[in-house]
């Protein structure tokens, strides 16, 4: 699953698609893909001539800034994007953790052990950043959609944030039972939309035919030398047109190159460039309608159906987001980023279709919660630009290792086109750095929270794999003291899950002290993530049989998968182990941290790791093993 979701996974080694196949495909991209950045016409030209920004909308600055918000769409989506950054897929799957997957996959001498960290952190908050854009773009979607309300009829005004709320709160309550048949509907939606939008915008080009002069670059650039920082500075709002670019990245797994590349050179692209030449068209003749050009750009008998068209492609764009934040969770967990959480699957055919609680009530409440305190999309506009910037911007950096280590790309070469690329996302960085204080602290706060929890877990977990590697015994002294010592042996297969893959089990060696018998069948499980997106049949399961009808098997995941391990094991028959489902018992440790004083980790990160590990989801219900045939045995582990 990719970091937006969708319902279609063409197969890894096909063939590009073509014909009725590529325009299905082209269709569905058109709806998960674009929802982000489809609807920025909402709201983009309109924040450039904020007041904030003294920019106000006379021909020459309506030309160039059009001509900064065409030449953004051009430079940072279709040539950063489509044509260099997906090709940085990891077997077919792009985002920013299969892209730091990808890096993390080679083996790297112990000097580079910084170099390292360095990757891992940046990698680990742009995907922190991505969650504080989930958040936001649901709540600033919605209400850009929703304030035609008080173009079409002024006396609504007043009821813009409540309908915000109750869409919102709607949307996230219909996410328990999948999006499956929702999705069935994004495509078209959006088709709908971007010919509305497009049509709207020739409409009104016809009228000022002049507005196409914003084509040419050099009038951005007369822009920013007339205006100096203000004119810097309005690249605060002109950011928002790119701001579903990693959408397209993430979602590159489900739909391939091709049709994501199609949807945007046929439709999407020239329906936002029409649009947003068509509001510059209406600024030239009208120039108080820089309040809300997009709803009036519009005659007054189609803004109340322009409404409705612009409210459904909101949710689809929220839609999109809600659904990439549980994909990227998902890839948290299976890389160890993220405590185990309860991951439902709502549909049989499709693995990617997934639905988690936990996440969807953080999102659910973090989208009200800002509905509610900036109370418009102008407020909250300050806030979205930090996230999107701040990721791009990691995104570039990784890039430049992939093209550099990877590819083996000469230096000068990578050099020159990272400079490129972080020339673009910097200036727009910056740009939004004088919004830290109007909202734009909000993203970066839940970014950094959440990096906070990343980390640590990851820490965490590595410290405490490390305790119990020291705890463990070497496997060769407990075969050989099962030679010396033969145990009591009793019918049934035993499953003993350990982290560790080389040693003894610890809930192994607890269970023969109190127990003081094994099973006739004993089986050491280890579970694997690579970071690749799947493993092929004949990766899954390594079997070693180890003498005494004891067998070691590592059961290997990819980062996409969902590890189901009674399914999986009826693999192991294949090499002679027989684990019938109502003769096998799983035996799980269940670890009872107790802090002390040492130096393993600050004490406060102890605290939170052990609080995420108190309420993480039981590894029965994570690995769907059967309840009634699980046995938990508690261990006591100064951490």
């Amino acid at each position: 699953m990719s970091a937006h979701g969708t319902t279609i996974h063409p197969e890894r080694d096909a063939p590009p698609p073509s014909g009725k196949r590529l325009a299905v495909l082209t269709l569905t991209a058109l709806g998960v893909v674009y929802g982000d950045i489809g609807t920025s016409p909402l709201y983009a030209l309109r924040e450039c001539f904020n007041a904030e920004y003294g920019i106000l909308p006379t021909p020459f600055n309506v030309i160039g800034v059009l001509s900064l918000l065409l030449w953004s769409l051009i430079l940072v989506v279709s040539v950063k994007y489509i044509v260099f950054i997906l090709r940085a897929d990891n077997r077919g799957e792009g985002g920013i953790l299969a892209l730091l997957a990808l890096l993390l996959q080679s083996k790297r001498r112990t000097e580079d052990k910084k170099y390292r960290i360095i990757l891992i952190s940046l990698g680990l908050f742009g995907a922190a950043l991505l969650y504080g854009d989930g958040v936001i773009t649901p709540a600033i979607s919605v209400l850009g959609a929703v304030e035609g309300l008080g173009v079409a009829s002024p006396a609504l005004t007043h009821a813009v944030v409540p309908i915000s709320v109750v869409i919102l709160f709607g949307l996230f309550m219909i996410q328990r039972f999948g999006t499956s048949k929702v999705g069935t509907f994004f495509g078209p939606t959006m088709l709908i939309w971007f010919v509305t939008i497009g049509l709207l915008g020739v409409h009104a080009i016809l009228k000022h035919p002049e507005v196409l002069n914003a084509a040419n670059p050099w009038h951005g650039m007369q822009f920013f030398g007339a205006h100096g920082l203000a004119g810097f500075l309005t690249l605060g709002a002109v950011v928002l047109v790119v701001t579903g670019g990693e959408a397209l990245y993430a979602d590159m797994g489900h739909f391939g190159k091709r049709p994501i590349r199609v949807a945007w050179f046929t439709f999407a692209l020239p329906a936002l460039l029409l649009n947003y030449l068509g509001q510059g068209a209406l600024l030239l003749e009208t120039p108080k309608a820089a309040a809300n050009p997009f709803y009036l750009l519009a005659p007054a008998a189609l803004q109340v159906p322009l409404l409705i068209i612009a409210t459904a492609a909101a949710i689809v764009a929220s839609q999109a987001l809600i659904s990439g934040a549980f994909s990227l969770t998902q890839q948290s967990v299976q890389l160890g980023y993220s405590p185990r959480m309860q991951i439902i699957h709502t549909s049989e055919n499709e693995p990617g279709q997934i639905y988690i609680p936990e996440v969807n009530y953080a999102l659910m409440v973090g989208c009200l919660v800002l509905v509610l305190a900036f109370k418009n999309s102008s407020a909250l506009s300050a806030a979205y630009g930090i996230a999107v910037t701040g990721t791009m911007a990691i995104t570039s950096l990784l890039f430049a290792v992939v093209a550099r280590s990877r590819w083996n790309w000469s230096l000068p070469h990578v050099i020159v086109l990272t400079a490129a690329f972080l020339a673009l996302d910097l200036s727009f960085l910056v740009a939004n750095v004088v919004k830290i204080e109007h909202g734009g602290w909000v993203p970066v706060a839940m970014a950094l929270g959440v990096y906070v929890l990343m980390s640590t877990w990851k820490r965490g977990r590595a410290e405490l794999n490390d305790i119990q590697s020291e705890r463990s015994l070497p496997l060769d002294l407990f075969l050989a003291d099962l030679e010396r010592k033969p145990r009591v042996r009793v019918r049934g297969t035993a499953v003993f899950m350990t982290s560790n893959s080389d040693g003894t089990p610890v809930v192994l060696l607890h269970h023969l002290k109190h127990n003081k018998m094994l099973h006739d069948t004993v089986v050491l499980l280890s579970v694997q993530t690579k970071g690749i997106p799947e493993v092929t049949d004949d990766q899954r399961l390594t079997v070693e049989s180890l003498g005494h009808g004891i067998h070691r098997i590592v059961a290997t995941f990819g980062f996409m998968e969902s590890p189901d391990i009674p399914l999986v094991l009826k693999g192991a028959e294949a090499h002679g182990i027989g684990l019938p489902a109502m003769g096998t018992s799983y035996y799980l440790g269940q670890e009872r941290l107790v802090l002390t004083g040492h130096a393993r980790m600050m004490r406060w990160r102890k605290k939170l790791f052990a609080f995420m590990s108190r309420n993480a989801r039981s590894a029965t219900e994570f690995f769907m093993l059967p309840p009634n045939r699980v046995v938990e045995l508690g261990a006591q582990i100064e951490f």
